[in-house]
């Protein structure tokens, strides 16, 4: 029984990517040796999308409430893209310390992870 998915951010600053997922997202963490910070991460869903072109894997992060998530973390001195209204849910990208972004969204959909735990399907 599989229990648990690993992700691996690449990063060509990944301290500051570190520091920004300790300080600022405030995820618990591990240090897995020589600082190798190692985090918790909140219940994950995955999806699967037709591709039109080479096959690519996405992280987003998501929270029950996007305004209210970016005001938090821009009081942080984190810089949100504006908000787009997409089909399934509200989406912005915060601004990595290393330049590179991360997706953030607020579903308005049915979630997977609600229905994992009372074992539905």
């Amino acid at each position: 029984m599989i229990g648990g998915v690993h992700t691996i951010l690449y990063s060509k600053n990944p301290e500051a990517v570190r520091a920004f997922f300790r300080d600022v997202l405030e995820f618990p963490c591990v240090d897995a040796g020589g600082g190798w910070l190692i985090f918790a991460a909140p219940p994950v869903e995955i999806a699967v999308h037709p591709a039109d072109g080479p096959a690519r894997h996405e992280l987003y992060l998501m929270c029950p409430d996007l305004k209210a998530e970016i005001k938090r973390l821009e009081a942080k001195g984190v810089h949100a893209a504006p908000i787009t209204e997409q089909r399934w849910g509200l989406l912005t990208q915060l601004e990595l310390p290393d330049g590179e972004t991360l997706g953030l969204y607020e579903p308005r959909h049915l979630m997977a992870v609600q229905m994992g735990r009372e074992g539905t399907s």
